[in-house]
């Protein structure tokens, strides 16, 4: 059973997509980085981008703790519809008034979005993409107006993959690993922000 952990809408279930092509984050490991993200600041008021979304559990959870805003992201209609009736039942919980659930390939969406500039990002993808796909995924992420400055970006991988190639403008920080998961976490430079 997946839910929320913490904040408004602590406790509350979240349905996940039929199938094995979902892999919801653990409790253990969304607890982990919830606490290392609110240790940071990084939730509160933060306007935060989930992709690979599934169930939406990981932006959600930031919703539930106070996040301004969230989208999530899902290139499978499943696991957007899973995401949409989650975000109804955080919402009505007291979570931000904005939740959007976009249905599209993560790469397209960051290659097309629009809009303000992320805080936090969040990137869970399957554990089999492969390293230069998830490369490709972050130098689009790091194009300009995409990250505010400061951003945060967190990426869930398997233990025994190699770490992500983060490209300019992302500074790697230290990684956590949870058993057969590892979190990889990096901030968008001042500087990088900036040269927008």
């Amino acid at each position: 059973m997946t839910r929320i952990i913490a904040g408004a809408a602590g406790g509350r279930r979240l349905v996940t997509p039929p199938g094995e092509r979902t892999r919801p984050t653990s409790d253990r490991v969304r607890e982990a980085l919830f606490s290392m993200l609110e240790a940071r600041g990084a939730v509160r008021g933060a306007r935060v981008l989930d992709l690979f979304a599934g169930s939406g559990a990981l932006g959600l959870e930031a919703a539930s703790r106070g996040a301004a805003a969230v989208t999530l992201v899902d290139s499978s209609r499943q696991a957007v519809a899973a995401a949409r009736r989650n975000a109804g039942a955080v919402t009505g919980a007291g979570g931000p008034a904005a939740v959007e659930v976009v249905l599209a390939p993560a790469l397209r969406y960051l290659q097309q979005a629009t809009g303000p500039a992320f805080d936090l990002v969040l990137l869970d993808p399957p554990y089999a993409l492969g390293d230069d796909e998830l490369a490709t995924h972050l130098t689009a992420l790091a194009a300009p107006g995409r990250l505010a400055p400061g951003a945060v970006v967190v990426v869930e991988r398997g233990a025994r993959g190699a770490g992500p190639r983060w490209p300019a403008g992302l500074v790697p920080e230290r990684d956590r690993r949870y058993g057969e998961t590892v979190l990889w976490t990096a901030r968008w430079t001042t500087t990088a922000g900036a040269r927008r």
